[in-house]
């Protein structure tokens, strides 16, 4: 199997989709434990293709996505703009219910709240990024790499540093990020916020 890691386009957005319910819940498949896995996606994935694109790089073998990178230079105005110009669509086609399945409750949660500004632990940080690789690509260092092709793409735009929120639970990830010169900034209800300075 031949892979590489390439731009986005609008013809990978489903697998987007699919790559991320398949990674959601530390890494393993979000399906078949909520009644709507996409809302995964909702939040954590097709914002950043739809609002930031041009930050996107995807995994694929010529014939399949196995994974992506999606990132954001200025966290702060990503969120502005997503509060504007995706959620409220997002919480029309997942409207809360008095029927709805009660394991899609925290997402919807999470969805139909505004987003929480970035802690303060990371100032100096503005970007972040969301990372999944399928299971049959990972353990070749591919999750390495397509960071850091957006990490040179942020620093060749000028970009400081990055952030990212892990569950504390994730200490498979924990680890990853650890191994990857990040560093503990601060924590938050059930997160660990890690910080990489992009620009000496």
């Amino acid at each position: 199997m031949t892979l590489r890691i390439r731009p986005y386009t609008p013809a990978d957005r489903e697998a987007i989709v699919e790559v991320c319910v398949r990674t959601a819940r530390a890494g393993e498949d979000a399906r078949g434990h909520l009644d709507t896995p996409e809302l995964y996606a909702e939040i954590w994935a097709l914002p950043y293709v739809e609002l930031e694109p041009d930050l996107a790089f995807v995994l694929d073998d010529g014939a399949a996505v196995l994974g992506y990178v999606l990132g954001v230079a200025d966290s702060a105005a990503f969120r502005e703009r997503a509060e504007r110009e995706w959620f409220p669509a997002a919480r029309a086609r997942h409207p809360r219910r008095p029927d709805e399945d009660p394991r899609d409750g925290w997402l919807l949660d999470i969805l139909h709240a505004p987003l929480a500004p970035e802690p303060a632990c990371v100032d100096g940080f503005p970007a972040h990024l969301h990372v999944d690789v399928l299971p049959e690509a990972q353990g070749g260092g591919w999750g390495r790499r397509l960071i850091a092709t957006l990490c040179d793409e942020l620093a060749r735009r000028g970009v400081p540093g990055l952030h990212l929120g892990v569950a504390k639970q994730n200490t498979r990830a924990l680890s990853f990020y650890a191994h990857l010169g990040l560093e503990r900034a601060g924590e938050g209800p059930g997160v660990v916020y890690l910080t990489l300075p992009l620009t000496r």
